[in-house]
């Protein structure tokens, strides 16, 4: 057979997870338990969707009132187009993490029972060694 059994996968997805910690620069941070979830982060500068109310008026008030239009003011447009740039990658930035956290969130979701299986095989294995070597 060329399909891997599903005990040989679960034992690359716990480094497949530590890796991908690892790229989001979160090496120093405990992992999540299991049963934790990955919460969103409305509050850190996140863009609202359409169905959020941004404001505490309801939808239809939100919609009926025109926005004003603020007066252009005249800047260099060498420090605009630099202050955009470093926008967009901002944006950029929170949309990756949040993605990434999304798809962390869904392996873990998924495939929680291998984790747990693979997490226990590897401490019974160390406990074995650890044992052993007081039996010694």
């Amino acid at each position: 057979m060329d399909t891997p059994k599903p005990l040989q996968k679960a034992a690359h997805l716990l480094d497949d997870l530590e890796s991908i910690r690892q790229l989001l620069g979160d090496d120093n941070l405990q992992p999540p338990l299991l049963t934790d979830t990955v919460e969103t982060a409305s509050d850190e500068g996140q863009i609202p969707l359409l169905f959020d109310q941004v404001s505490g008026k309801p939808l239809a008030e939100a919609v009926e009132q025109p926005a004003p239009t603020p007066a252009p003011a005249p800047a260099p447009a060498a420090t605009t187009t630099a202050q955009q740039a470093a926008d967009v990658m901002l944006h950029l930035d929170g949309e990756l993490r949040a993605a990434a956290q999304l798809i962390m969130q869904d392996v873990i979701d998924d495939f929680a029972p291998h984790i747990e299986t693979e997490i226990k095989r590897r401490l019974d294995a160390r406990m074995e060694r650890l044992l052993s070597q007081y039996d010694n």
